[in-house]
């Protein structure tokens, strides 16, 4: 046990000292590093960990996200807001901040990407958890013959919602989800969004009027939720982040995915389209009017959205930035290059190293398997 606890304090000091340089050497005016690797490795001989200063968790929150292997949208990196809520480790704190992270990201419309970064886990002590994929989400209920009321993607996290005690939604597809949090040494518990946390849209078409009359919308903040901020090895289990949405991720995957809401069949018969084959491309010509809605009615609604040209655009720019200051940007093919279009966008024509750096957001092996259905209240966080 003892050799086990040098080994885990070893590879703290180790995550540690290259997380420090690498800040140092980034931000020179953070001055000699040596008195702070001092301080550090003296607290995790006491301790087993370190806490972070304000600086240092900001830049490696904004560091993990220029990191992201699968995230098209870094550009503008260096402009997350970072809000410090180490302090905050019990649930109902956590959930009264993750709403007020909401209506901060959302403001007026224009979307602005927002990390809200609860407290750490501890040697002694685990940190908190979100088990929510994302702080919204529509629930996924269940019924008899495998059918699925709202997004299939959700049955697990409704599943856990129900057994904890929330009565469910009205039954609808886009029914919001509470957020299922567990505090620092609690069981996990729901609590419903308020209302004006949630700002979702309408989807209508600019042509197709009969589209407004199925009730289609989606939420404006993506916010991830169940992933755990790795900085200089101290792991935030809670540290919900966003950006914005790009188009395709709501128009080609979420409501079109067969898995998911498996629109296109009924989308293309509704425009008259020959589903008898594939050879029609009827589920082609279906998405790019499925995703023309989706940014209409978006930009009508005034929220920030992007289109897939535009942002594999601005990923390009984003890595030359980055190699003329001799960084290399990490980057998933399969995860940048969008699912419509791909050829006609300039990242379909690149090769990437899709190495993982540090700092970084780190799914949790616990909310994969609750997106895989298993139930949550069978396991211990740890």
């Amino acid at each position: 046990m003892i050799e086990d606890e040098d080994r885990k304090e070893c590879d703290v000091w180790e995550s540690a000292q290259d997380f420090l340089l690498l800040r140092h050497r980034e931000e020179p005016e953070a001055g000699d590093p040596g008195l702070r690797l001092a301080q550090v490795r003296a607290e995790i001989e006491a301790t087993g960990s370190y806490r972070h200063t304000r600086e240092e968790l900001v830049f490696g929150a904004r560091v993990a996200w220029r990191n992201s292997n699968r995230c098209i949208g870094r550009l503008y990196w260096n402009s997350l807001r970072v809000r410090d809520h180490r302090d905050t480790a019990d649930a109902g704190g956590i959930a009264r901040e993750a709403a007020e992270h909401l209506r901060i990201a959302a403001g007026l419309g224009r979307i602005r990407p927002v990390i809200t970064v609860f407290a750490p886990d501890r040697p002694s002590r685990p940190g908190p958890r979100i088990w929510n994929e994302q702080l919204i989400r529509y629930a996924g209920y269940a019924r008899p013959g495998g059918t699925v009321t709202g997004d299939p993607r959700n049955t697990g996290i409704t599943e856990a919602a129900l057994r904890l005690g929330w009565p469910g939604g009205p039954g609808t597809a886009f029914d919001v989800l509470p957020l299922v949090v567990q505090g620092s040494g609690e069981q996990p518990q729901v609590f419903p969004l308020p209302r004006d946390a949630v700002r979702e849209v309408p989807i209508v078409h600019p042509e197709l009027e009969w589209l407004a009359e199925w009730g289609l919308r989606w939420y404006a903040v993506p916010a991830i939720s169940n992933m755990c901020l790795e900085i200089g090895g101290v792991c935030y289990p809670a540290a919900p982040f966003n950006g914005w949405y790009m188009g395709t991720e709501i128009g080609a995957r979420n409501l079109a995915d067969r898995d998911r809401y498996d629109l296109l069949p009924r989308f293309a018969a509704r425009l008259g389209l020959d589903t008898s084959t594939d050879r029609s491309l009827w589920k082609d010509r279906a998405l790019v009017e499925l995703n023309r809605a989706v940014l209409h009615s978006f930009d009508r609604a005034g929220a920030t959205v992007t289109d897939h040209h535009t942002e594999s655009r601005r990923f390009l720019a984003h890595i030359d930035r980055e190699e003329r200051r001799g960084r290399s940007v990490p980057a998933d093919w399969s995860w940048i290059v969008p699912p419509i279009s791909g050829s006609a966008t300039g990242v379909f024509h690149r090769t990437f190293d899709n190495g993982q750096h540090s700092p970084a957001y780190v799914t949790h092996p616990q909310a994969r398997a609750l997106a895989r259905g298993e139930p949550l209240l069978a396991r211990r966080a740890v």
